[in-house]
Order: C-alpha cells, then sequence, then structure tokens
C-alpha cells in the first residue's frame, strides 16, 4: 500500500476525535487514525449502496400487478415545484 503525504486541516472536534482514537490505542497516530477512519467511511458507504442496489433489483423483479400506482405524474412533483415557487416567492407559474 502507498503512502502519500499531505497536509490537511480539521475543525478542533474533528481533531480531538482523531486525537482520542490514538488516546484510546485504536490507532498509533494521527494519520493512522483519519486514513482508517476514512476507510471505515469508504466501506461504510460502499455497504450502504449494496443495499439500495439490492433494494432496488428486488423491487424492479416484482411482478406488475403487485406495483403500487403513482398516481398521474405531475402528482409526483407538485410538492416539489410549491417549495420551490415559495423559494422564489411567486405562484409557480
Amino acid at each position: 500500500m502507498g503512502v502519500r503525504k499531505q497536509s490537511v486541516s480539521f475543525t478542533d472536534a474533528a481533531f480531538a476525535f482523531a486525537e482520542d482514537l490514538v488516546r484510546r490505542g485504536e490507532y498509533p497516530t494521527i494519520s493512522a487514525a483519519v486514513s482508517g477512519e476514512m476507510m471505515r467511511a469508504r466501506a461504510a458507504r460502499a455497504a450502504e449502496q449494496a443495499l439500495f442496489e439490492a433494494e432496488l433489483t428486488r423491487r424492479l423483479a416484482l411482478p406488475v400487478d403487485q406495483w403500487a400506482p403513482l398516481g398521474e405524474p405531475a402528482d409526483l412533483t407538485r410538492g416539489a415545484r410549491a417549495r420551490l415557487a415559495a423559494l422564489r416567492g411567486d405562484d409557480g407559474a
């Protein structure tokens, strides 16, 4: 595994968290703590993506008669369009 040296900045809270991980013996150095926690975050995101893909595949495999009707296409975006109109301060027209 290669190592790349990089200067980064952390918030006080993030640095304190990394220091605490080292103090508790979970990592030998701050660099190891940051790298290790980045890899944990990467693995968590990959697992979340895999679960999402598996659920999507499962749902797409359902017979058509088991699909829930969505109604009119305009109904799907009505709330979002109303929110955007409110943010713009107009009536959405």
